[in-house]
């Protein structure tokens, strides 16, 4: 009953993240519509039922989580969130998280952690075993959380680097056609469904609402962590400085992106023979050396007459 007791609690702490995760978001659509109900005469939804409509996670699991993120926050020191929240928005805000959430589901994942290993701890009958579990499950409950944040961050990271290229050959095309920089990179925007292109969009929102372009790029470029956008964005900084033809600056960035995605190319094709090795060691060999010399093993071992 214990091993089936652990798996149970597995999954449903694995079912609890994943509602989180894959919570609806309101769609503009469905409130025009609702909207467009009342005034057609249908009977207005009640407060209960409103709220009754909601998924699970929207109405327990996530006032729960910020409620516990905002008392531990007040024990956090502004920097430290405000690292987080800089590490959230380079992971594209999975599932509007926080930093008082992700603090809170850390603390989730480890008292979850913990009590799985406490229940798989009860299968050695050992008090030294339990102890191990226990402070194992709690701490990588603990540091899960963050290990999924950095990978968020580096898979975004690579989408940006990845989708540069084809998003500069873009705003050439645009801009030797006549359009405006913001013209530009609200067509690639339009292009585009990647994270390249919601750090564009999210520029474009700031500069509607008043904010420098040249201020909002800056940020974007120096936020991203990424290189080479950082580079493309001090370079069309200083053409905007000192009036230097934007065209000529996108034509020599996109040429500057191809070379570098290909040399990249080029030194992952010559890290494969390296990277080839150990499976060829580790899973062609030792069969090779099973037909080869197997026989032979054979012989020797057995007995003589």
């Amino acid at each position: 009953m214990v091993p089936l007791l652990a798996l149970a609690v597995g999954i449903g702490i694995f079912m609890m993240f994943l509602g989180l995760a894959r919570t609806p978001q309101t769609n503009t659509a469905q409130m025009v519509q609702q909207r467009l109900s009342v005034y057609g005469g249908e009977k207005p939804l009640t407060v209960e039922e409103v709220e009754l409509s909601r998924p699970f996670s929207e109405r327990f699991l996530r006032p729960m989580i910020e409620k516990l993120g905002s008392f531990l926050s007040r024990s956090t020191p502004q920097k430290a969130r405000q690292d987080l929240m800089n590490k959230l928005d380079l992971a594209g805000r999975p599932g509007n998280l926080t930093p008082e959430d992700f603090f809170a589901v850390r603390l989730v994942a480890a008292a979850v952690g913990a009590a799985i290993g406490l229940l798989l701890g009860f299968l050695f009958a050992n008090p030294v075993y339990l102890v191990i579990s226990l402070v194992a499950g709690a701490l990588l409950g603990y540091y899960a959380p963050v290990l999924w944040l950095k990978q968020k961050v580096d898979a975004r990271r690579t989408e940006i680097q990845k989708g540069l290229p084809d998003a500069m050959d873009l705003l050439v095309i645009a801009v030797d056609a006549g359009l405006g920089f913001d013209a530009a990179l609200a067509r690639v925007t339009d292009k585009y469904k990647n994270a390249l292109s919601e750090e564009f969009a999210k520029v474009l929102r700031e500069v509607s609402l008043g904010r420098p372009r040249l201020e909002a790029m800056d940020e974007m470029g120096r936020s991203s962590g990424v290189e080479d956008l950082h580079n493309f964005i001090q370079a069309v900084i200083q053409s905007e400085q000192f009036g230097t033809g934007i065209g000529k600056i996108l034509r020599i960035q996109a040429d500057e992106m191809r070379r570098k995605r290909r040399q990249r190319a080029q030194e992952k094709a010559a890290q494969a023979t390296l990277k080839m090795l150990l499976p060829m060691v580790g899973c062609i060999f030792p069969t090779l050396w099973i037909v080869l010399l197997g026989p032979a093993a054979l012989i020797l071992l057995a007995p003589r007459k």
